[in-house]
């Protein structure tokens, strides 16, 4: 049996290539805590997510920079706090289809 060599398009490997770079990015339950929080709520501050998702402030406040970095989040500063918001909306759309997925 012979394979055949399958190659991608540059347009189709650079789509898969950023919905590999998100899955990475969110792919700890933590975080996608918070983009679940982030997908009800507009925008929520370091307090009221550390207090929904019962976690140190420390750990959110990592958890949120990381994805502020990476594009996932936005922040604004309203004078002592900082709220968060979705960025990257189509992470939502992954996030249910992945949770639409029936185990094996």
């Amino acid at each position: 049996m012979e394979i055949q060599k399958y190659t991608l398009e540059k347009s189709t490997a650079d789509k898969l290539e950023r919905i590999a770079y998100i899955l990475k990015t969110v792919a700890h339950p933590l975080r996608l805590g918070i983009v679940h929080l982030l997908e009800k709520h507009e925008q929520l501050s370091v307090s009221e997510i550390c207090e929904i998702l019962g976690a140190e402030q420390s750990l959110i406040s990592h958890h949120l920079q990381t994805l502020r970095l990476k594009g996932i989040l936005s922040s604004q500063r309203d004078g002592k706090s900082v709220f968060y918001f979705l960025k990257e909306k189509d992470v939502s759309k992954i996030i249910t289809c992945l949770e639409n997925c029936q185990p094996i």
